[in-house]
């Protein structure tokens, strides 16, 4: 809901970054894949509930995700590069509430199992539309440059970055906001389900 706006913010800095990154070779699947791997190093954080570094990997994960997208419009959007960035993008987005399961499991399993399955939910819903979109053609006008359909909804990037930033904040109260997100993921699921599923019939 948020990454319309997010992205107008971001834009600029990202795009000057990437361009001296451009210079110095860095390629857009270098970017991503280090990004996921500082990402990774979140997990362990989590585990010995080192909340503070923990967050450090998250925004480094993510300051990376937003480079590997810059970088791809200098050097050239590739399905492969997509493939690639949305592949460990979901993977970290279910390794960081696993990290407070790890960290907490008598407070913390079930909530993170259910924020989890909530990510199926949206994760699954975004990219089986993506997939039929590209089969009838259908592009996005918000999101233009992106190398598949990017289907909008209450939860989204910038939302799911902001969820975290509470997690490591705010560890404590893990369930609860875990809860709260969860159920704002199902709604964005069913939302994409229904809109999805006409979208496609009247195609």
């Amino acid at each position: 809901m948020l990454d319309k706006y997010a992205i107008k913010i971001i834009k600029w800095p990202l795009a000057q970054t990437a361009k001296g990154l451009n210079r110095f070779g860095i390629t857009a699947n270098q970017t991503t894949v280090f990004g996921f791997a500082l990402g990774c190093l979140a997990f362990p954080s989590l585990a010995f509930q080192q909340y503070d570094l923990a967050l450090l990997f998250i925004i480094l994960n993510r300051v990376c995700d937003g480079l590997d997208g810059a970088l791809a419009r200098i050097q050239g959007i590739s399905d492969a590069g997509g493939f690639l960035d949305i592949s460990l993008d979901f993977l970290f987005y279910s390794l960081i509430p696993f990290g407070f399961v790890i960290a907490a499991p008598e407070q913390n399993a079930i909530a993170g199992a259910f924020l989890i399955f909530s990510f199926i939910g949206t994760g699954s819903s975004f990219l089986a539309f993506a997939v039929m979109a590209g089969k009838q053609g259908i592009e996005n006008p918000v999101y233009k440059h992106k190398s598949l359909y990017y289907m909008s909804g209450l939860t989204e990037g910038t939302e799911t970055i902001g969820c975290f930033i509470l997690f490591c904040l705010f560890p404590a109260h893990f369930a609860i906001i875990a809860y709260a997100f969860g159920a704002a993921c199902w709604l964005t699921t069913f939302m994409r389900i229904f809109f999805g599923f006409r979208t496609l019939r009247n195609t």
